[in-house]
């Protein structure tokens, strides 16, 4: 922080007037260069979008900004999308990076209300892995795989020289067709939509953390990381009139809000009171100086739905194993548009807004 010091001259009196001004060390600009927080899921990420990706490829389909492109072949629809995956570790309680790979992408075509067929698989290897990290992987992608019920169908390899790699980058990219008639996206909240979300937050980024940094506490973190098309097929067999869903990756809970908000020109309130933690996160989050609403996971999601239906949804959720804590968080309603809320454990309410840096890196 600085000051800038302005003079105010009044009748016989000069006197120098303070106005603090804030400047603010983290990268909150354009830069010439790529910094990692660009790849955060922050506020750099969405510049990043915004400024280089979105305007030299800008169509309708990516203009929406789903988890998926939705396609259109006659009366049929696809899901389409794909991933990254960076984690370091490769190995983590909870999964390692073969079945986020497989799990993520399942999840970006669960989000649009698809169900999952085909996966393809592509691999960066560095020179020097051990050929025993490999198998263990590509067999813990097959399991993952099988248990989701989808196919890995087609791939790629390419090696790089040691020291170039960080061992293993995997990309997967899904196809899934999507079976119904609702229209589930960002854009089709309503004002006066209950937000459902299926679960505590914030395992998976504290697991990569504690392992990373060599943390111990009473009991191990384990990821979150799981498939969520099952239980979200089972919400439109079941006739629940979905808006929009959207898995927690990167940014956390309060990304995907903030992305919902402004897509849908709608205000987000939440109650930060009905948002489970678990305990051993929480107490990690306050260690570790990080905002659980920011924290990564890959097993969690959020669900817009009429006020009408949350009893329903919560029951089919709670039912099912992904989404035994799931509950109601708070509802979308007109106001400012674009913006989150959260009404504080001691009733303060604060603006929910996007990290300015990064939190935590390479961790999905």
């Amino acid at each position: 922080m600085t000051d800038d010091i302005n003079t105010v001259i009044e009748p016989g009196l000069v006197r120098p007037v303070i106005e603090p001004a804030l400047v603010c060390p983290a990268p909150i600009n354009q830069h010439s260069q790529i910094l990692l927080a660009h790849g955060g899921g922050g506020r750099l990420m969405q510049q990043l979008l915004d400024t280089v990706f979105l305007p030299a490829f800008a169509n309708p389909l990516l203009n929406a900004r789903h988890d998926s492109a939705v396609i259109e072949f006659g009366t049929t629809r696809l899901a389409f999308t794909t991933d990254s995956y960076v984690v370091q570790p490769l190995f983590f309680p909870g999964g390692d990076i073969g079945s986020l790979a497989v799990n993520g992408t399942i999840n970006d075509l669960a989000m649009c209300g698809a169900r999952p067929l085909f996966l393809s698989a592509g691999f960066i290897i560095e020179e020097g892995l051990p050929m025993e990290t490999l198998q263990r992987v590509v067999t813990s992608m097959r399991h993952a795989a099988h248990a989701a019920g989808v196919t890995i169908v087609t791939g790629d390899t390419k090696v790089v020289d040691k020291g170039k790699g960080d061992g293993l980058f995997i990309n997967t990219a899904g196809i899934g067709i999507i079976e119904h008639t609702l229209r589930i996206a960002p854009g089709t909240v309503q004002s006066g939509d209950a937000i459902l979300l299926s679960g505590d937050i914030g395992r998976h980024g504290i697991a990569i953390m504690a392992m990373r940094e060599g943390l111990n506490f009473e009991s191990t973190i384990e990821s979150d990381c799981a498939a969520l098309a099952a239980p979200v097929l089972e919400l439109i067999q079941a006739g629940i009139d979905i808006h929009c869903l959207r898995d927690l990756t990167r940014g956390g809970l309060a990304a995907a809000l903030i992305e919902i908000a402004e897509a849908a020109c709608l205000q987000i309130d939440i109650e930060e009171s009905l948002i489970p933690v678990v305990q051993e996160v929480q107490g990690a989050c306050e260690l570790l100086g990080l905002d659980p609403l920011h924290v990564a996971n890959e097993g969690r999601f959020v669900a817009f739905i009429p006020a009408g239906q949350v009893n329903q949804t919560l029951d089919i959720l709670r039912r099912h194993p992904l989404g035994q804590e799931a509950c109601l968080i708070g509802h979308a309603q007109h106001g400012t548009a674009g913006r989150v809320t959260l009404q504080t454990r001691i009733g303060v309410q604060r603006i929910v807004d996007r990290l300015s840096g990064e939190q935590l890196p390479r961790i999905c």
